[in-house]
């Protein structure tokens, strides 16, 4: 359980160029070559959590809770298994908020700006490990929690298109037309195409 020790603090926050610049050093905790984990090591938030490979799913979730590498909470056991029954051979865990909370009512009540831009950054990157990069829509009706996380939703997808991402959803959106959040879905669910842009223009 991780609940947040109060506001993300700005003042305090890894800029994700240079998370990312740590992160690919050695550590003496995981295997670099095969986890991407930014910042590299646990604290009040996290940019990216996933595995190395050819051909990653990049999924989408709300915002992070306790994983870390070789700790996979449930959710990201899930979304591994699925994403290698989709046949692909490595996922990339980000989220729309990038606060760590294990129950969503703890984020924070307000959008940090200067959070929400570093990742941003964070997207813009693993959109470019790919040339045509398959983005997973996994947050349910968790994105109902805070008013801005749709906004922030809409700056990811304008980078998505901006990209030629290509956006998925598991299995058949719930009837809140919200995507499946990926904890407890079967391991061999199929990605479906999802369109993005009518789902936020509802």
């Amino acid at each position: 359980m991780h609940i947040p020790k109060g506001p993300t603090d700005t003042s305090s926050l890894l800029r994700f160029e240079d998370a990312l610049a740590a992160a690919l050093q050695p550590s003496p905790d995981y295997e670099i070559d095969r986890w991407l984990y930014v910042p590299n090591a646990y604290s009040e938030y996290r940019y990216v959590l996933g595995t190395r490979g050819k051909k990653p799913l990049i999924c989408m979730g709300i915002n992070p809770s306790t994983a870390a590498p070789d700790h996979l909470d449930p959710t990201l056991q899930s979304v591994e298994r699925i994403a290698h029954a989709n046949g692909y051979d490595s996922f990339l865990m980000f989220n729309v908020y990038a606060q760590r909370a294990t129950r969503p009512d703890d984020m924070e009540p307000a959008l940090n700006e200067v959070l929400h831009a570093e990742n941003k950054r964070a997207f813009a990157y693993l959109l470019s490990l790919s040339q045509q990069p398959a983005v997973w829509c996994a947050w349910g009706n968790i994105i109902e929690k805070r008013g801005y996380l749709f906004d922030c939703v809409r700056d990811f997808a304008a980078l998505g298109q901006d990209a030629g991402a290509v956006w998925y959803a598991a299995g058949p959106p719930l009837k809140s037309g919200h995507p499946h959040h990926p904890l407890y879905l079967k391991r061999d669910t199929a990605l479906l195409p999802f369109d993005l842009v009518s789902y936020l223009d509802r």
